[in-house]
């Protein structure tokens, strides 16, 4: 049985690995290979496709988040691995090996799943309000042999290479102290500038480069076979499209206020968006809307395709937990999850790093509001001070419009050309093939495992 590392580098693509000789060095001593993904073309749902090989419609993630209609809310970013249906590659391994042990470093649905480690970023949060940064571990004292999570560069405007630098030193720690026979490590530092800047641009060559040499550690073992993989490819992009505004203004949107502020009322609207990057699901609650929201959607500029029942099939995605219609954006438009029509009825937490309070997904959150980030920074700088004094702080660097207009990089599309699309590398030749779709990435794995 030959032990596995299996690194998810988002965002790789053939046109970034121009910048990345250690990472071309792993192919040359194995293989490289077209990788196909799912739609929409996003962490979670290409994560539990790899890990159980099925599409979103047999393992039920249509997104980073959807409208749970049981509960009447919407939620990203969820945790449990219960949410997951389909059998997930540790439970096929076991089948031939009961004893097959496995990490999982920062992929996502991690909590509660059936593996032997789980380290995944879990802040505190406090009684008075405060978040600090932490992580949660299985076993629990796997905990204190790791020094403190660095969150705050691990999304938001601080984002950038010390998680990314701390997730390769606990992959090493385990590695080395453990010796799994399946690694899996989530290496996040290629969504950031790409999402800031763009794909095209001089940072996100530089980024590239940069992790390439955090890498190094990984790449080199010759103890393990190492695999790296990537979810999807992040194009340029430069155009938001305010999907939730359109459905307010038809009057099929609803919100409620508070103190001023206005919040999405999910429960009584008539139709609604939760947007993710380049995909957004479309809730519509009488199917005697379907035909006039689909009309409305279709004549919206930056939406490239409505997909009904027979699109949603066609793709994958026909879930209960799928919206009833699924738009997905032209190549260079991506959708806000914006609701208002007024920026000062906005809820405080749209200027905010708020991933779980959001209805959809922002990347301003990568940016210091670009209407003025001097402003922004001078906010962010006051609400540590108060933080570290013991007060009650709010934390407010992202930029609503401004912040949107200044993305430059997205994805969840289907990729158009194959030097942007996702790439897996492998150090082992014996298993050389020129392309593999995301459905068969677990069947790859068991195989170079020697568990086929």
């Amino acid at each position: 049985m030959t032990q596995l590392l299996v690194l998810d580098v988002v965002g790789l693509t053939p046109r970034l690995l121009e910048h990345m000789p250690r990472l071309r060095a792993l192919a040359s001593r194995g293989f490289q290979a077209q990788l196909g993904t799912v739609l929409p073309a996003v962490t979670c749902s290409a994560q539990s496709t790899f890990l159980t090989g099925d599409l979103p419609s047999g393992h039920g993630i249509v997104g980073n988040g959807w409208y749970f209609r049981e509960l009447g809310e919407v939620f990203l970013w969820r945790q449990h691995n219960a949410l997951v249906g389909g059998e997930k590659i540790w439970d096929a391994a076991r089948k031939v090996t009961p004893g097959y042990t496995v990490a999982n470093v920062c992929w996502w649905y991690a909590m509660g799943a059936q593996v032997d480690w789980t380290i995944t970023p879990r802040p505190i949060y406090r009684a008075d309000g405060r978040k600090e940064p932490d992580c949660y571990t299985y076993p629990p004292e796997l905990h204190d042999e790791l020094p403190t999570f660095p969150l705050f560069t691990y999304w938001g405007p601080g984002a950038g290479m010390p998680s990314s630098q701390w997730i390769v030193n606990a992959s090493l720690h385990l590695l080395d102290t453990r010796r799994p026979d399946l690694t899996l490590v989530y290496i996040p530092h290629l969504d950031y500038d790409l999402q800031r800047y763009g794909p095209s641009s001089p940072q996100a060559a530089a980024a590239a480069a940069a992790l390439d040499e955090v890498l190094a550690p990984l790449l080199d073992r010759t103890d393990v076979t190492v695999v790296a993989l990537s979810e999807y490819g992040i194009t340029d992009v430069s155009k938001p499209v305010d999907i939730n505004r359109m459905l307010r203004a038809e009057g099929l949107l609803e919100v409620y206020t508070q103190d001023g502020m206005e919040y999405l009322d999910p429960w009584v609207s008539r139709a609604f968006a939760v947007s993710d990057h380049q995909v957004a699901h479309v809730y519509v609650r009488d199917p005697a809307d379907v035909a006039a929201v689909t009309k409305l959607c279709e004549a919206l500029p930056g939406v490239a395709e409505v997909l009904d029942e027979t699109g949603k099939t066609e793709y994958g995605l026909n879930h209960d937990r799928a919206g009833e219609l699924v738009l997905v954006a032209d190549p260079d438009a991506w959708f806000t999850y914006y609701y208002w029509l007024d920026d000062a009825r906005a809820p405080d937490f749209a200027r905010s790093v708020e991933i779980h309070r959001k209805p959809g997904y922002d990347p301003a959150e990568l940016l210091f509001d670009p209407a003025d980030p001097a402003a922004a920074k001078r906010r962010a700088i006051t609400a540590v001070a108060r933080k570290k004094l013991g007060l009650r702080y709010v934390m407010s660097p992202v930029g609503l419009d401004a912040g949107a207009r200044a993305i430059r990089g997205s994805h969840g599309r289907l990729p158009d050309d194959a030097a942007d699309a996702p790439v897996l590398l492998c150090s082992d030749p014996s298993a050389v093939r020129m392309r593999i779709e995301a459905t068969e990435v677990k069947a790859l794995l068991l195989g170079l495992a020697g568990l086929s």
